[in-house]
């Protein structure tokens, strides 16, 4: 009956699953020839020619240029069409919004910076991520409607059950009632919302250092210490949304910090954050120590020490952080046993390969098992490009399911 949904073993559901491996080799890949795709999938000739043929005109597939540098006529070379669909993300600071646009393939196709007034000229969340989102759309030359799905990263989480953002106080105007509902009728796509760590740890996944890893845990430091915890391959959210805010958690040489949901705070933080570096420098008489904000301080002075050697002061400097970093991640690898340990943002990968040993060796002291310790490898906008990734892939689910 026309409009019924195909049911496994049924050629619809065959064609679709064939359609499907040949649209995400085409994405692994780049531009192949039918041949190659054939022997990729298995697929003989005739069928690979008519599979290709199917993806045109549904538009799914271009067939551009031909192979070159072998004897005779170059075979025809098929792609992905990169404006079959496109996904937004925005990576949300206390300080700005960060928007972009991405196309089918993953290439950014726009990007827009909107920066968030101070409170007493606030403007309305649901107008600052539409000003955002539309900013970016109009540096992709598209509009609105052109984006089938936009994912959201912030700070701490919106809990599944209230819909009230949690674990992230410094974010005026996030927190009022009924602002999903607000954001979602101001919007014509479907809108995720997503921490903004757990992203990071998405980006590394599909692109970075834990690419391959289906069990890995990724520490975050740059304007607050928090962490993503990635178990059978699925992100580890928690019932509130609140696994891996690492920030809170009480250990040795911090104070113990009561009533952490009102202060914003907790040991963990106070001990490794990025705040902490710059005065541990001051206490072992490092000068000069940069101004500014916490995170770029202790980047600065953590690239510095990284490179000075066996200079006493910059050498006890990464010592004594690289035993804060280990006492806190020993309780998570002491836990969750994790295969790999991702350490990730400005305050923790300034310290390059010299800070990312002694954590490791520290570790090795302070917990049973032990992961292999790396540096995170997206460094370009890493919340907003794990933003993208989780849009694109819910958008080619969609885009390339041709078993309707």
């Amino acid at each position: 009956m026309a409009g019924t949904v195909g049911t496994p073993g049924t050629p619809r559901v065959l064609r679709a699953m064939n359609d499907r491996a040949a649209l995400d080799l085409l994405l692994e890949h780049g531009p192949l020839s039918r041949t190659r795709i054939g022997k990729l999938t298995g697929l003989s000739k005739p069928t690979a020619s008519q599979l290709l043929a199917r993806l045109e005109a549904a538009g799914l597939v271009l067939a551009g240029g031909t192979t070159e540098g072998r004897p005779g006529p170059g075979a025809r070379l098929y792609e992905v069409n990169p404006a079959a669909g496109y996904a937004a993300g925005l990576d949300v600071t206390a300080d700005r919004l960060l928007a972009a646009v991405a196309d089918l393939t993953g290439r950014t196709a726009g990007r827009y910076e909107l920066p968030v007034p101070p409170r007493r000229a606030a403007v309305p969340v649901v107008r600052q991520v539409t000003d955002a989102l539309d900013g970016a759309v109009a540096a992709a030359g598209l509009s609105r409607d052109d984006v089938r799905r936009l994912v959201v990263g912030t700070p701490g989480a919106f809990d599944p059950n209230t819909g009230r953002l949690r674990y992230a106080a410094h974010l005026p105007g996030w927190h009022s009632p009924g602002l999903l509902d607000d954001l979602a009728a101001a919007l014509p796509m479907p809108v995720e919302y997503e921490n903004d760590v757990n992203l990071v740890a998405l980006a590394e996944q599909r692109l970075g250092a834990a690419r391959g890893h289906g069990d890995f845990v990724l520490l975050w430091n740059q304007q607050g210490l928090g962490a993503a915890l990635v178990l059978g391959g699925r992100l580890h959210r928690g019932w509130t949304g609140g696994a891996g805010e690492v920030g809170f958690l009480p250990v040795p040489g911090a104070p113990l910090v009561r009533q952490v949901g009102r202060t914003g705070s907790g040991g963990f933080q106070e001990l490794a954050g990025s705040q902490a570096v710059p005065r541990l420098a001051r206490d072992l008489g490092i000068t000069p120590v940069p101004s500014g904000p916490p995170p770029e301080a202790a980047a600065a002075l953590l690239a510095r020490a990284a490179g000075a050697g066996a200079d006493e002061p910059h050498r006890r400097l990464l010592d004594a952080y690289a035993t804060r970093l280990a006492t806190g991640l020993a309780s998570l690898v002491s836990v969750l046993d994790p295969e790999l340990v991702v350490l990730s943002g400005t305050s923790l990968t300034s310290g390059g390969e010299v800070l990312r040993d002694l954590v490791r060796d520290e570790l090795a002291e302070l917990a049973a098992s032990r992961p292999r310790l790396v540096l995170g490898s997206v460094t370009e906008h890493p919340v907003l490009r794990g933003a993208l990734e989780s849009a694109l892939a819910a958008t080619r689910d969609e885009v390339f399911d041709t078993s309707r």
